[in-house]
């Protein structure tokens, strides 16, 4: 009957040392988790700041092409103004000159 009971209670000990080793993995297990997952924070973070700066930095080229497109496209813009305006005097004068010779 003894040696039953030392069986029993080596069997309780097996079962808690188990109960034990099982606890402590899933704690290291769920400590290695949230390592994972903060590495990748910050891994995510560093790819996405390297990201946005790329970003800005074609987005002031394009920005800073289309400021000299819009100044040539500003400057072809009065040029033509300019020559229309002149063209129109012109076509005034000969139009005075035509009513002047006809009346």
């Amino acid at each position: 009957m003894t040696s039953q009971t030392q069986g029993i209670h080596q069997l309780f000990q097996a079962e808690k040392q188990a109960k034990d080793k099982l606890e402590e993995a899933k704690r290291r297990k769920g400590k290695r988790l949230k390592q994972a997952k903060e590495e990748a924070m910050v891994e995510t973070d560093q790819y996405r700041m390297q990201r946005d700066k790329e970003f800005r930095l074609k987005q002031s080229k394009i920005m800073g092409s289309q400021s000299n497109l819009s100044d040539e496209i500003e400057e072809q813009t009065l040029g033509k103004i300019q020559e229309l305006n002149g063209h129109y005097n012109k076509c005034m004068e000969s139009v005075m000159k035509q009513l002047d010779h006809g009346l």
